[in-house]
């Protein structure tokens, strides 16, 4: 099974495919203006379950450096333009998301 991950900042939306099908799509927090969160093409190299603050329950670290995809301890900022670039779910969807994806899953960070 090949899973990816598509993020759509314009519409603050991370998609899951497996197979290129789509499976299932988040509502996520993005970088604000000062911090954007980085367009383009990355893995997951990481998983970290309760990192702590405000990481929520579980961190996916990103091919980028200092990037990845995350929960949160402020579920009222999922939406809307936050972060310090991260991608920022709610912390049920951040878990479900780390069940199904492996280290190594391609993420496509669109506008």
């Amino acid at each position: 099974m090949a899973y990816s991950i598509t993020v759509e900042l314009h519409s603050k939306r991370l998609t899951l495919y497996k197979n290129g099908s789509k499976v299932n799509s988040y509502p996520v927090g993005i970088g604000k203006m000062l911090t954007p969160t980085p367009t383009g093409t990355y893995s997951i190299i990481n998983k970290q379950p309760n990192p702590g603050g405000a990481f929520g329950i579980m961190w996916m670290g990103l091919s980028k450096p200092s990037y990845g995809i995350h929960g949160t301890n402020d579920p009222s900022s999922i939406g809307h333009i936050v972060s310090h670039g991260c991608i920022r779910m709610y912390n049920r969807d951040v878990l479900a998301l780390s069940q199904v994806v492996p280290i190594g899953t391609q993420v496509t960070i669109v506008n």
